[in-house]
């Protein structure tokens, strides 16, 4: 049996003449929106133990991982396109060892009371946090890898409370 065609959707970030543009959340209620984003860097074990060990040429690996994750959060607004500028009320970047890799899990948790998420601004800060890890540590290592860099769960707004899947195996 067919389905009846489903009606489109409109897509909110395209003007009537197909133009971009950032959407008017100026009439949605402001409430307290937070999301969580993880990503992973792999790396040799000789790689992941220097790191560990606070052996890395370039200094704190993690310590400028960490501060540039928190940093690129609040710059999201700049680096992504039609993204609203919002007043974060907390970020917090984790990077956790993972030996089992060997690397590193990263973690960013983004907190707002405003009309829009921050699903990009956590998303963002681990994207630059791995990216800085990679730069900190590639006088080690050429061959790091950035993996599963992911929204895992978002809370408020319309859609409400979200978990997104289990944690992916690498």
């Amino acid at each position: 049996m067919t389905q009846p065609p489903q009606p489109k959707k409109k897509l909110t970030h395209l003007d009537e003449s197909g133009e971009a543009r950032m959407v008017d959340v100026s009439e949605k209620a402001v409430s307290v929106r937070e999301a969580t984003a993880e990503g992973y860097v792999r790396m040799r074990r000789e790689t992941f133990e220097a790191i560990a060990a606070g052996n890395a040429p370039k200094g704190d690996v993690l310590g400028t991982a960490k501060l540039a994750g928190i940093m690129a959060a609040k710059q999201t607004a700049q680096l992504i396109p039609l993204c609203h500028p919002l007043p974060l009320k907390k970020i917090e970047v984790n990077l956790d060892a993972a030996p089992d890799l060997p690397g590193y899990r990263l973690e960013a948790t983004v907190k707002t009371k405003s009309e829009t998420g921050v699903e990009m601004e956590a998303l963002t800060a681990v994207s630059v946090a791995a990216l800085t890890l990679y730069d900190m540590a590639k006088a080690l290592e050429k061959t790091l890898q950035i993996e599963g860099i992911r929204l895992i769960r978002k809370s408020g707004g319309q859609s409400g409370d979200i978990q997104i899947g289990d944690r992916p195996h690498l």
